[in-house]
Order: structure tokens, then sequence, then C-alpha cells
């Protein structure tokens, strides 16, 4: 255990007044982002965090009024982003906006394992003094993401009037967004609506799961129709009314239709077909062209923050996607 005055303070919560007593290790997790409770209790077994200046143990119940530190060995990160030289894709820009075609496997904002090599951190090179949203410092430009292993569309905020009228825009649901998906299974209906609250799993927080009565969750809405039925798999349309973290991953498996490889989800391994050897091989060799959930953002559409005028912009499906469609558009056609 390392002295106190080797510990760097990243974060001080006041209980409050009404505070009923509660496991410090569950507190911790509903205040702290990106945790999960393996973490916090080893953190607090290692003497990484106080009660009212007190090491305590994973079963300690926080008080009203009482004031829990967490320090830790590392300083902590600070909101600046550093620059860096990071090509960006860039299908459109003026003096208030762009938009650019993320590729799959960057990361939209630094965050907890991911400090370099995002999307903002090549946005802080090729601009300076990008606006940031209230509540969002550190993630200058954006009013939107996508996940990591998601390739597509993003808009990117260039000044505050911009900024605020694109998130006003989000706000309201009036964004048309619209991504291709390639799902294990053909949904019985050919198009629908998924009406279903979303949350975070209580079992693992980093993944988002459907709660059918709506007790907690937030409200989500995604409407789908295929464009392709391939007996195995299907490529279908997904348009977002609201933006929910995993939305349309949580959603198709929630309707019985994980995306292909998606490995938060459970669609990276045969869900469809036959357990032959050489099928099997054939979804393998499908898995590694395309190393990653097999979403795209493809297009997005927006009134002009500034000119009023709608604009709308489209992209190709990425190299990865494509290979793998084809792979399947022809297995299907010569069986």
């Amino acid at each position: 255990m390392e002295e106190q005055e080797d510990l760097f303070e990243h974060h001080r919560i006041v209980c409050d007044p009404g505070q009923e007593p509660y496991r410090i290790d569950k507190f911790l997790m509903d205040r702290l982002p990106n945790v999960t409770r393996n973490k916090v209790q080893q953190g607090i077994k290692d003497g990484f965090v106080t009660v009212n200046g007190e090491e305590i143990k994973p079963n300690f119940k926080v008080r009203a009024n009482d004031v829990v530190v967490v320090a830790l060995p590392e300083p902590p990160r600070d909101t600046e982003v550093i620059p860096e030289d990071i090509p960006l894709n860039i299908v459109y820009e003026d003096d208030d906006l762009l938009v650019v075609n993320k590729e799959a496997g960057m990361v939209v904002h630094p965050a907890y394992n991911n400090w370099s090599g995002t999307l903002v951190n090549a946005l802080a090179y090729h601009f300076t003094q990008l606006p940031t949203m209230k509540d969002n410092e550190g993630r200058p430009g954006l009013v939107h993401r996508i996940d990591k292993d998601t390739s597509g569309l993003l808009v990117i905020a260039k000044t505050e009037q911009a900024m605020t009228g694109l998130a006003k825009q989000f706000f309201d649901h009036s964004i048309e967004r619209t991504y291709y998906a390639l799902v294990w299974g053909v949904p019985l209906q050919e198009s629908g609506t998924i009406n279903v609250h979303l949350g975070r799993s209580e079992k693992d927080r980093r993944v988002t799961v459907a709660i059918e009565d709506g007790s907690r969750g937030r409200h989500a809405i995604t409407h789908y129709k295929v464009l392709k039925d391939l007996r195995y798999v299907s490529l279908i349309q997904c348009n977002l009314e609201t933006g929910r973290t995993h939305q349309i991953r949580a959603h198709l498996k929630y309707l019985g239709h994980p995306l292909f490889n998606d490995e938060t989800y459970g669609g990276n391994k045969v869900l469809k077909g036959t357990q032959f050897s050489k099928y099997k091989a054939f979804v393998e060799n499908g898995f590694k062209l395309m190393p990653r959930q097999a979403l795209h953002a493809k297009s997005l559409g927006f009134v002009h923050p500034i000119s009023n005028k709608f604009m709308q912009f489209d992209s190709e499906l990425p190299q990865d996607f494509t290979a793998v469609l084809e792979k399947w558009e022809n297995y299907v056609k010569h069986e």
C-alpha cells in the first residue's frame, strides 16, 4: 500500500443529507463512469478509497454527509485533448461544420483505456478552437458519437452556433440517421419498429439490455427494414429515432437477430445454419474478413444550423462489410 501523500485525489463525493445507508462499492459504481465492481472492490482493498479520511472495507455502508475520496497512484487526466496528426476522411466541410466518415476501430473521444488515437485527438490537430457542449468537456466538436467498431458518418460542429443548432436537432430527434447492419437470421416481418427501453445491464455495465416493462432505462426507438434476405443472415436498414448507447446492437439482439460478429451481443458464433464443419469454416472466414460488428452509419440528414438548408450525406459500405456481404450472397446462390 502506498503512503497516503503519494496518492492523487481523483474523486471527492459528499453524500447527500438524505443518503440512506448504502454499500460503498455499489455507491461508487453508481457515481463513477466506466468502472466495474471488481475494480471498485480492488481499489477499496488497496486502500485507494477513504470515507471521512478512514480506510474502509468493501461492505462498508456510506451514510448522510459522508465524504468519500478516491485517490490513486497516478495523477488524474485533465480534460485537455492532445492534438495528434491522424488523417481524417472529411466528406464535407464549411465554416460551421464538417462531416467525417469514421473508419472502424477508431474510438470517437478519449476515455478510460483510450486516451490517444481518437477522432477527437485528430480533430484537435486539424482544427483549433472547436466548441464544447456543456457537461461534455474534453470532447470538442462532438454532438453525437458512434461506437469504436462501427464505421460511418458523423457531423462535427466548428462553431458554438452550429453546435447549439445541431444539438437541438438531436434532442428533437429530427436528425435523419440511416445505418446498415448485417444480422443473423431474417426477421419475421420485413419492416417494423422496436420500441423498448434500453439500460445498462446490472451484470455487466458495458452492455446495454432491453427492459420490456420500462421500469428503468431510457426510451428508445429503432425502425428497421430488411434489404436482403440471405436465409442465414440478412442486410437490414435501421433508422434511429433516439440515439442510446449501443441502441441498434441491443435492439436487434432483443429482436432475436444479433449483429454478425458482434462479440458483446453474442453475434460472434454460428447462430443460424448447419453445424457442418465446412459451413462453420465459411462463417469463421467471414469473421476474419470483418473482425468487428457488421454496422455502418450509412447516411446522415440534417438542417444546416446557419443556412437552414437541408443537407443529406451518404457513404459507401466499407470494404470489409462489402466483402462479407458478397461472400454470403455467393454462398446462398450456389448452395
